[in-house]
């Protein structure tokens, strides 16, 4: 071989490991720029009062968990701990009991206006949630509702529950027909094949669903805060640390640290199944 021909070799070689390192430092500026928020609550979180409000930021100081056992010897902010927990978990369970079902018949039979039911619960998911917090607001009231655990368990599954529906119709969209058509030749009815054939082979799915149903449970807001009221979430409660005259930085970050920590062992724990799950069907 000459060196003509080598060259392009050569330049082919250099120009893919320029680009290679290109991706790698964008990827490694992009980890930087979104890690750097969870940093800096954690930072906060380890600091005294007088290292937070310090100018220019100090960020070599002396750590200190006073902030934390602050923030789980008060009986309060565990209280919201706890009610979050109760409402994200019986929202989960609440709405997989009414999704899945409905999915499953979305996806198995064709009748007369599947598909505009099909579209209307989907467009419950393009409406802006504050549209629909005065009518929760008014029908709550009047129904008595508000401020209590099971108004807002049912204010969560009405906002998650077209989610279920349509991610589930397409896990069931996904297992062949041909199995149940075989149990209903072997004498089982609809109800006995859905739940001895279609459940157990899309529990991936099932986790999947569960895991994003509880996570955005547990982080939502608005709804939590108006209808809540005098049982508020986590979300709303890390207001305790929000005073008229000062803002607790320490036990603010400690708690909101705190609140992340579900949410990571939940991840930790049903990464394989969410992937799995959320990629099913991708590839034909």
């Amino acid at each position: 071989m000459t060196r003509t021909d080598m060259a392009p070799t050569t330049r082919g070689s250099a120009g893919g490991h320029f680009r290679r390192g290109l991706r790698r430092l964008t990827l490694l500026l992009f980890a930087a720029w979104t890690l750097f928020p969870l940093y800096w609550l954690i930072n906060t979180s380890l600091k005294l009062p007088v290292d937070v409000v310090a100018r220019p930021p100090s960020f070599i100081f002396e750590p200190t968990l006073s902030n934390y056992a602050s923030v789980l010897t008060d009986k309060v902010i565990l209280g919201y701990f706890l009610t979050t927990f109760t409402v994200a978990a019986a929202t989960t369970v609440c709405a997989l009991l009414i999704g899945t079902p409905a999915a499953y018949v979305l996806a198995r039979f064709d009748f007369r206006g599947s598909t505009d039911i099909g579209f209307w619960i989907l467009s419950t998911r393009f409406t802006p949630p504050v549209a629909m917090l005065i009518p929760f607001f008014v029908i709550f009231q009047n129904i008595g509702l508000l401020n209590t655990q099971a108004g807002l368990i049912v204010a969560h599954v009405a906002l998650n529950l077209s989610l279920v529906i349509w991610l589930m119709r397409g896990f069931f969209a996904e297992i062949p027909r041909e199995l149940e058509e075989a149990a209903y030749i072997d004498g089982a009815g609809y109800w006995r094949s859905f739940a001895t054939i279609i459940l157990p082979l899309s529990r991936t799915g099932m986790a999947a669903v569960a895991v994003l149903v509880f996570l955005f449970t547990w982080n939502e807001f608005l709804f939590s805060l108006v209808l809540g009221g005098q049982i508020p979430m986590m979300s709303v409660g890390l207001y305790k640390f929000i005073g008229y005259q000062q803002i607790e930085w320490g036990r603010l970050s400690a708690a909101a640290s705190l609140m992340l920590v579900p949410v990571l062992l939940i991840l930790l724990l049903f990464q394989r199944q969410l992937v799995q799950g959320l990629t099913l069907g991708a590839v034909k």
